[in-house]
């Protein structure tokens, strides 16, 4: 019992020094989005957002309060290098212009070709293992999961 306690209690402590990336806790970051977000993401500024939001841009799921973070993670990017220091990360990732939906477009690449790979491993392992294979419909579902 003790030594659970003990473990518990560290898990606790090293949840209270993980922080968030160096941009997350800017607070030149943290104002920025809770204003824009007061601006633009309640009552009628966000029919107007909404209205103004490019379709594969909500079809996507990008929101609002997304849309806020991205912009002031670009106005606290700016102010770091206005005053010759490094660019900070936000949310644990570089920052990386959007194109179209992407944030990152050299991500989601690679991701869509690892699925590629996946789906062809598939197709290839349904034509090379019988279906009575013991395993077979466990490897098949494994397959369909999504990040193993």
């Amino acid at each position: 019992m003790a030594g659970r306690t003990a473990g518990l209690m560290l898990l606790a402590g090293a949840a209270a020094l993980a922080s968030g990336s160096q941009g997350d806790r800017e607070p030149v970051y943290r104002d920025c989005v809770l204003q824009c977000e007061e601006r633009n993401c309640s009552g009628g500024a966000l029919k107007h957002f909404r209205s103004r939001q490019p379709i594969y841009m909500s079809l996507a799921g990008w929101t609002c309060r997304d849309d806020c973070k991205y912009e002031c993670m670009w106005v606290t990017v700016g102010l770091y290098l206005q005053e010759g220091h490094k660019v900070p990360q936000f949310h644990g990732k570089w920052p990386f212009s959007r194109f179209l939906f992407f944030q990152e477009p050299a991500s989601a690449v690679a991701s869509f070709l690892n699925g590629l790979a996946s789906l062809v491993m598939l197709c290839r392992y349904r034509t090379s293992v019988p279906a009575s294979s013991p395993m077979y419909p466990t490897c098949v579902a494994f397959a369909w999961l999504p990040g193993r």
